[in-house]
């Protein structure tokens, strides 16, 4: 019983905070006139208020966070809390279903930038924040953001950083206050966003489209002001200024902490994470755009170049912007992208897919075993760097990827029997999977997801929340063994 009222004491601190972010957008809708505010008004009255009878009456019971509570409480809070952030958009737009508006906040709290919205530059101002503040708040996880704060009120926040981050994280290797760690990513992350904002700002972006677009770009959320996204600006700089912060995105924010810290830049050569992240990526936009160039695609090499490595960051980081309808490219380089979707960001970044990490692990481990092939008798480990790679985390991620991949196969074949065409069904998965955003076809960067059934809309919900808590954190609850602990 101690575990339920701690859930639900917890969840409702979570819920009451959301109801403060509501709060900011009233008074953004307030300021602006925008028609949005009595929506704004209404649902954050009753988060709020919902949000208390789950927190104060359980506020005195004892609360100890275990390994399971951990584990529930995440997935609890990603799939419930997006209920709550759909009251402002169902308010404005009653002609709005549930399971869309659904889609639309999932979408934001996962930073997958995914939509159902057309005329998005038409939308009220509070609410295109509302949707950015989602993926801005969400960026480093809703989970981490509570850890900040939660020791206040005397519980541990150990157990959900670890829900949080299976595979590859062990306890012995966070450090003793995960607290104050949790405060200062924080506020790396909101320094960053700050910069983000003042230099798309100097670029040539508006104020309220600088602010969106930060938000976006740091928590790799890929929502956008405008229906073609960052196409909409056609300016060179603003593009660049977004693909340098992307890619920050995309690096872990303990490395960008320690560079803050030492005033140095010798951390990120030192990251091997990082830097296999950027040769493979950098590496790749290269190569695109000698394809998009050879095929004709556009006529020199600079313009192919400009365009390639815009939309091929995005889509690498989990991002999700674009400025061309990649849809029209020769199909090898957004398949291309796709993959990349897969496997590009690190760990400890605000990205999705399988992380750079778990890449790196599985590709020594591949060398290791043709080694032992060919020397059956020697004894060697695996090493990144000069840190032993236990067997252990070997076996994890092993694990971890089994079920990536086994996860995205299910998807695709419930979205081809649901009628979709294979390169939709493939691409949507993919995107949503790993919370990058478009996809191909009926659901490329030139249209968006609302011509899907409400059928394929839940499939894809379940895929940008699976992709989002790191798949264990939500399988682990159909595990028997679990419930008897």
């Amino acid at each position: 019983m101690h575990v339920i009222f701690t859930i639900i004491n917890i969840f409702g601190l979570v819920t009451i905070g959301f109801s403060g972010l509501m709060a900011t957008c009233w008074l953004t809708s307030f300021i602006a006139n925008d028609g949005a505010t009595s929506a704004f008004y209404q649902g954050s009255v009753i988060t709020v208020l919902m949000g208390a009878l789950m927190f104060i009456p359980t506020l005195r019971i004892p609360k100890k966070v275990t390994r399971q509570t951990g584990f529930l409480l995440v997935a609890i809070t990603w799939s419930i809390t997006p209920v709550f952030c759909t009251l402002p958009l169902m308010m404005y737009l009653p002609e709005l279903s549930f399971i869309d508006a659904y889609f639309e906040t999932v979408s934001g709290l996962t930073t997958t930038g995914a939509t159902i919205f057309s005329g998005i530059d038409q939308l009220p101002m509070s609410i295109n924040l509302w949707r950015h503040e989602l993926c801005w708040i969400a960026g480093m996880g809703i989970i981490i953001f509570a850890v900040a704060i939660l020791p206040i009120l005397g519980i541990g926040g150990m157990q959900l950083y670890i829900a949080e981050s299976p595979g590859t994280v062990k306890e012995s290797d966070l450090p003793p206050r995960i607290a104050q760690t949790a405060k200062a990513l924080w506020l790396v992350y909101a320094g960053i966003t700050l910069a983000c904002i003042i230099a798309l700002r100097l670029a040539g972006m508006d104020w309220f489209d600088a602010v969106c677009h930060a938000f976006s770009a740091m928590s790799l959320g890929g929502f956008s002001t405008h229906d073609s996204s960052v196409g909409f600006f056609n300016s060179l700089s603003i593009e660049m200024v977004l693909t340098i912060f992307q890619l920050l995105a995309a690096i872990n924010f303990a490395t960008h902490f320690v560079v803050l810290r030492k005033l140095s830049f010798s951390p990120y050569v030192d990251d091997r994470e990082a830097r296999a992240f950027l040769a493979l990526v950098l590496g790749s936009c290269v190569m695109t755009a000698a394809v998009l160039w050879q095929a004709g695609t556009y006529p020199d090499f600079f313009s192919a170049l400009r365009h390639a490595t815009f939309n091929l960051v995005t889509i690498a980081t989990d991002c999700g912007f674009s400025t061309q309808d990649f849809n029209q490219w020769p199909i090898f380089v957004p398949m291309w992208m796709l993959f990349l979707s897969c496997i590009s960001a690190s760990s400890g970044s605000t990205g999705g897919g399988i992380r750079m990490i778990r890449t790196i692990i599985l590709m020594k481990q591949a060398r290791l075993e043709l080694f032992k092939f060919i020397h059956p008798f020697a004894v060697k480990s695996m090493k990144i760097g000069d840190t032993v790679v236990s067997n252990k985390i070997v076996a994890s991620v092993t694990g971890f990827i089994f079920l990536y991949f086994i996860s995205i196969v299910i998807l695709v074949f419930m979205l081809l029997l649901s009628g979709m065409d294979f390169i939709s069904a493939f691409s949507a998965i993919i995107a949503c999977f790993n919370n990058a955003g478009p996809g191909l076809n009926q659901v490329g960067p030139a249209t968006n997801y609302a011509s899907l059934s409400d059928v394929q809309t839940g499939i894809c919900i379940f895929a940008m929340l699976l992709g989002r808590v790191q798949i264990f954190s939500i399988v682990i609850l159909f595990v028997p063994e679990f419930w008897r602990k």
